[in-house]
């Protein structure tokens, strides 16, 4: 293509990288249409189920508590990171848009990961508050206040914005030496940070921030389900386990969608194993927008309470007939 060559840096020369070129699905570039039916509707159902969740617990006042209001900032960040997806890929599906101005990529690439650590930072409290429910079920109403819930919200947006605002500002600045080619659909840190020169302590950055965030989270919600475990393993009855268990078959489904995909994504990377790249750029596809198509239709099935909710509201006269 004709852009790639205005963008290519000859002899290793330094450039601002005013534009970045974006990839789509490798294979269907030329036939950009099929895949915009999908994408739209992938999108149009992760709104609505999200939606619908926020509504419901927004709505009902027996949902007001520690659990439903973690569930509720997990659809907002699943609502969020979808959105900020698609402008470069309804772009690149309708128009073949692969240019995207330095600007508009650095913003997208904050949203991105402001949400997908909203994201795993809401993981991490429904893990914790499902382990002190479990562990201690006697103490769990006393130690989880409504004054304790509004400090773990707003930690988790310090810690999204502390770790992320300074990032699009670095990036901005630091040189680039190679060509300003990405390997995603949209804008990702890591992906932006390779192109620059080396030496350059912004990459070094990216990397504290996605180490500080993505392993350690997945490290303590499976340390605090295998205190749930051990838990379980001393309660009496099949009945009382299997309760339990329900509780959060949910939320452990959530986190192995949302972890597997990355996890995956970073091995490949780092031990370059030989993965086609229409196979690689699926897998990224499946990390950002599955879960937020799927995690709806897990609590919504789960969860008894919200699914009750949903049905009283949608279908009232129904509801109250059958009970």
């Amino acid at each position: 293509m004709s852009i790639l060559s205005t963008q290519e840096t000859p002899n290793n020369s330094i450039s601002m990288a005013p534009t970045f070129l974006l990839v789509g699905l490798p294979g269907l570039e030329g036939i950009p249409s099929w895949w915009t039916v999908p994408l739209i509707t992938v999108y149009l159902l992760s709104a609505l189920g999200n939606g619908t969740i926020l509504w419901i617990i927004a709505l009902e006042p027996t949902l007001h508590r520690p659990m439903y209001f973690f569930l509720f900032l997990l659809s907002a960040s699943d609502m969020g990171l979808a959105t900020v997806l698609m402008p470069t890929l309804l772009g690149l599906a309708f128009a073949d848009a692969q240019a995207v101005p330095a600007s508009a990529c650095l913003l997208q690439m904050f949203f991105v990961h402001v949400f997908s650590v909203m994201e795993s930072s809401v993981l991490l409290a429904m893990a914790f508050d499902r382990a002190l429910a479990i562990c201690r079920p006697l103490h769990y109403p006393a130690l989880l206040t409504n004054g304790v819930i509004s400090k773990i919200g707003m930690a988790i947006a310090f810690r999204c914005l502390s770790l992320h605002l300074p990032l699009p500002f670095l990036l901005a600045h630091m040189p680039y030496c190679r060509p300003q080619v990405l390997t995603h659909s949209y804008c990702l840190h890591p992906d932006i940070a390779r192109l620059a020169c080396p030496g350059a302590w912004g990459a070094v950055y990216s990397l504290v921030v996605v180490l500080s965030a993505m392993a350690i989270d997945p490290l303590l919600i499976f340390f605090s389900y295998g205190l749930i475990g051990r838990v379980l393993q001393g309660v009496g009855s099949t009945e009382d386990r299997w309760k339990a268990g329900q509780t959060c078959a949910a939320h452990l489904s959530a986190v192995l969608l949302f972890y597997i995909p990355m996890i995956l994504l970073a091995l490949i990377d780092r031990f370059k194993l030989p993965l086609p790249q229409p196979a690689h750029t699926l897998l990224s596809y499946v990390h950002f927008l599955l879960p937020p198509l799927i995690n709806p239709v897990l609590y919504s099935v789960k969860m008894k309470e919200i699914r009750e909710k949903i049905l009283k509201r949608v279908l009232p006269t129904k509801v109250d007939c059958a009970q």
